[in-house]
C-alpha cells in the first residue's frame, strides 16, 4: 500500500512535469514558427518584387526603349515617338499586364502616360525616383494610385533606349498584384503547410521525448525512494523505513502494540564457516519465514547484517508472546544449506507501547535489553519486564567487577560428575565456573561469561579456571578418587599462539597426568576451523590431552573436521535428549550421534539426564556416560561423594 501511494503520487507528479514541459516547449517551438513565417512573408515579398522588376524590365527592355531611340526626353516626344510608343504599350495595357504607364524626364516631366495625363505620379524629390534617375531600379508595393483599388507594384526604372548604355529619362510603372499574389499564395500555402507539419512532427517528437524521459526519470526516482527505504537483500523495509513506520504507528495507536527486535543466534559462525553468500541465502530464507507467519496488518523490517524488527499494531502482551513463539518455531525448521542442514535459532525481546513508552528510541532500547536478556538466559522470547533487565551496555561494568574479581579470587568452581551408564560410577566431572558476587550473590556463568566473550577477559578467566580445576584435582586425587576433569575453553583461547604450551605448562607444575585433562570446546568453536585453532587441538592431543566436542548437533561442523582430529569424547547436546524416550526423531538423531562418535574411536557423553526413563534409553542405545540433575547439580569437589550415583539426586 505504501508503494501504491508513492507510485499514484510520482505518476501525478509526472504528469505535471510532462504538462509543464509541453507547455514550455510549446512557447519556443511557437516563437520559432512565428520567425518563420515572418521568413517566409519577408521572402514572398521580396520575391513579388523581383517579379515586378523581371515584369518591368522586360516592359522596358522590349516596349519603351525601341520606341524611343534617339528621343531627348527633355525636349517632350514627336508625334511619332508618341505613336510608336503607344502602338508598342497598348497590348501590355489591353492585357491589363500594366496598370499605369509613364515616361518621365529626368525633371520630373511626363512626355507619356497610357491615359494621356501629365498629371500626378511619384514626386520628383521621392528619393526612389532620385534612384531610378541616378540608373537603379526602384521597386515598391502600395496602394493602386487609380479607382480600382488592391494592391499594384510600382516600378521605377532607367530608360536606357540605345546601345550607348545612357538612361533619358524614368519608367515609371504600376503593374497589378493580383497575379503575382496568385502565384504567391500558390507557393506560400504549400510552404505554410510544410512547415507547419514539420513542427507539429518536431512537436510531438519533443513531446515524445520528454514523456519518455519524464516516465524514465519517474521510475528513476521512484527506484531510487524504494531502494533508499528497503533492504537490497531481502527486500524488507530497511532501518529508516522502520523507523518512520514505527513512529505513525505509534503516534496514531489508540490500542496497545508492540516494538520488537530480533537477532539471529551465531549467524556470524554460517559466515565463517560456509561464506558470505550462504550467509545471504541464510538471511533471505529468515526474511521469508518471518514474512509468512505475520498478519496484514505487521511490519517485518531489516535493520542490517543479522538484526530485523517488527511492528505489531493492536497486539497485547498475550498476543505478542504467542505470536513470537510461532516465529521462533517456525524459524527453527531445519534447511539445508550448502549440503548442511541448519536450524535456525532467533532471540526476540519485544516492548509494548504505550506501556513502556512512546518515544521510538525509548522502546527500541527496551526491546533491545529485554533481547539480550533472552541471549544470557533459557528463553528466546522475551518481554521488557522493567530496568532491572541488564543491558549490553552494561556489560562495561561487567567486565569492569570482572576483573575486580580475578583480582580479589571471587570465582569459585562447582562441579557436576559424569557417570559410567553401564557400571553407574563417577568417573569424571566437568568444572563449571560461578561468582561469588559481593553484592548479587552467587551468580552463575550466563551473568558475566558473555561478558567475558567479548573482551580479552575470557584468557585469565580461562587461565585461572584451569588452575583452580588442575590443583581441586590434586586435592581429590589426594583423597583416593581419580576422577579426569573437563574444562570448558572458548575459540578464542585455541586461537591464543602459545596455549597447547600453556596448557602443557600448568599440567607439569601440577604434577598431573595429561591424560586425566579434559578440554571441552564447543562444536561451533571447531566449526570456525582456523588453522591456528586446529593447529592448537592437535598440539594438545599430541601431548596427551583430551578434546570434548560440546553441544553436538547444534552447530556447523563438518565430517572432515571431526575426520582429522583425534575427539575422546562427544557430547550429545539436551535438546536431542529430553524427549529421546516419546519423540522417534530425537532418537533417530541421538543413535546416529553415538554410531558416528564411536566410528571415530570417541566415546558419548549425553547432557541434561533428568529422568531414570532417560538414562536407561542411553545405556540401550549404547551411550558411555551421561550428566544431569538425575544424577546431581554442580556443587564444590568436596560434595560430590556425597551424592549416591545410583537415581535421581538426592
Amino acid at each position: 500500500m505504501w508503494r501504491r501511494g508513492k507510485t499514484k503520487t510520482g505518476a501525478r507528479t509526472s504528469a505535471r512535469l510532462f504538462v509543464t514541459y509541453a507547455v514550455a516547449s510549446l512557447v519556443p517551438i511557437g516563437a520559432l514558427g512565428a520567425v518563420m513565417l515572418h521568413g517566409i512573408a519577408e521572402d514572398a515579398a521580396a520575391w513579388g518584387r523581383d517579379q515586378g522588376r523581371a515584369q518591368a524590365a522586360v516592359i522596358a527592355e522590349m516596349a519603351v526603349s525601341p520606341a524611343l531611340a534617339e528621343a531627348k526626353l527633355s525636349e517632350g516626344l514627336t508625334a511619332e515617338q508618341r505613336d510608336r510608343l503607344q502602338h508598342a504599350t497598348d497590348l501590355a495595357i489591353y492585357n491589363n499586364s500594366v496598370r499605369r504607364l509613364r515616361v518621365r524626364s529626368f525633371s520630373g516631366q511626363v512626355v507619356f502616360s497610357d491615359d494621356g495625363t501629365t498629371a500626378g505620379g511619384v514626386s520628383i524629390n521621392d528619393p526612389a525616383f532620385r534612384s531610378a534617375a541616378d540608373g537603379h531600379t526602384e521597386v515598391g508595393m502600395l496602394a493602386a494610385p487609380d479607382t480600382r483599388g488592391g494592391q499594384v507594384v510600382r516600378v521605377l526604372q532607367p530608360i536606357v533606349p540605345n546601345a550607348s548604355g545612357q538612361s533619358v529619362g524614368v519608367l515609371e510603372l504600376y503593374l497589378p498584384y493580383e497575379q503575382i499574389a496568385a502565384r504567391l499564395h500558390e507557393r506560400t500555402t504549400v510552404t505554410y503547410w510544410r512547415l507547419g507539419g514539420g513542427l507539429s512532427v518536431l512537436y510531438l517528437v519533443l513531446g515524445l521525448i520528454s514523456w519518455s524521459t519524464t516516465r524514465s526519470l519517474r521510475r528513476y526516482a521512484q527506484d531510487q525512494a524504494y531502494e533508499a527505504m528497503h533492504d537490497a537483500l531481502t527486500g524488507l523495509p530497511n532501518r529508516a523505513a522502520f523507523h518512520e513506520r514505527a513512529r505513525t504507528a505509534v503516534a496514531q495507536a489508540d490500542e496497545p502494540g508492540a516494538i520488537v527486535l530480533i537477532d539471529l543466534d551465531r549467524f556470524k559462525e554460517v559466515n565463517d564457516t560456509l561464506g558470505h553468500h550462504a550467509g545471504d541465502e541464510l538471511l533471505v530464507v529468515v526474511a521469508d519465514r518471518l514474512r509468512t507467519g505475520l498478519r496484514p496488518g505487521d511490519t517485518l523490517a531489516r535493520l542490517g547484517g543479522d538484526e530485523f524488527a517488527l511492528i505489531l499494531p493492536h497486539s497485547d502482551i498475550v498476543t505478542v508472546r504467542a505470536l513470537l513463539d510461532e516465529l521462533s518455531a517456525t524459524l527453527a525448521t531445519e534447511l539445508v544449506l550448502d549440503g548442511v542442514p541448519l536450524s535456525i535459532e532467533a532471540s526476540f525481546g519485544a516492548a509494548l507501547y504505550p506501556e513502556h513508552g512512546r518515544e521510538i528510541d525509548e522502546l527500541l532500547r527496551r526491546a533491545d535489553a529485554a533481547m539480550y536478556h533472552g541471549k544470557r538466559g533459557s528463553s528466546d522470547v522475551v518481554v521488557y519486564a522493567g530496568e532491572d533487565m541488564s543491558h549490553p551496555t552494561k556489560w562495561l561494568m561487567v567486565q569492569a567487577e570482572l576483573r575486580h574479581a580475578l583480582a580479589r579470587d571471587e570465582l569459585v568452581l562447582h562441579y557436576q560428575p559424569k557417570v559410567d551408564l553401564r557400571s553407574g560410577e563417577v568417573v569424571g566431572v566437568e568444572a563449571l565456573v560461578r561468582w561469588q558476587h559481593p553484592h548479587r550473590g552467587l551468580l552463575p556463568p550466563s551473568e558475566f561469561l558473555p561478558a567475558a566473550e567479548q573482551s580479552g577477559l575470557i584468557e585469565p578467566l580461562t587461565a585461572w579456571v584451569l588452575r583452580r580445576a588442575l590443583a581441586d584435582q590434586a586435592a581429590w586425587t589426594a583423597t583416593g578418587r581419580s576422577w579426569g576433569v573437563s574444562v570448558n575453553v572458548s575459540a578464542r583461547n585455541l586461537e591464543k599462539p602459545g596455549f597447547a604450551d600453556y596448557v602443557s605448562g600448568l599440567l607439569a607444575a601440577h604434577g598431573t597426568a595429561p591424560h586425566r585433562l579434559l578440554l571441552e570446546v564447543t562444536e561451533t568453536a571447531l566449526a570456525a576451523d582456523t588453522r591456528r585453532a586446529t593447529q592448537t587441538v592437535i598440539d594438545l592431543t599430541a601431548v596427551g590431552v583430551g578434546i570434548s566436542v560440546d553441544d553436538f548437533g547444534t552447530g556447523y561442523t563438518s565430517m572432515s573436521q571431526l575426520r582429522g582430529l583425534l575427539i575422546a569424547e562427544i557430547k550429545i547436546d539436551r535438546t536431542f535428549v529430553r524427549d529421546v524416550t516419546e519423540a522417534p526423531q530425537s532418537q533417530a538423531i541421538v543413535r546416529s550421534i553415538i554410531a558416528l562418535a564411536h566410528g571415530l574411536g570417541s566415546r558419548v557423553t549425553a547432557e541434561g539426564i533428568e529422568s531414570a526413563d532417560v538414562a536407561e534409553w542411553l545405556r540401550r542405545a549404547g551411550c558411555d556416560e551421561a550428566q544431569g540433575y538425575l544424577y546431581s547439580r554442580p556443587v564444590p569437589w568436596a560434595e560430590v561423594p556425597t551424592y549416591e550415583i545410583t537415581g535421581a539426586a538426592s
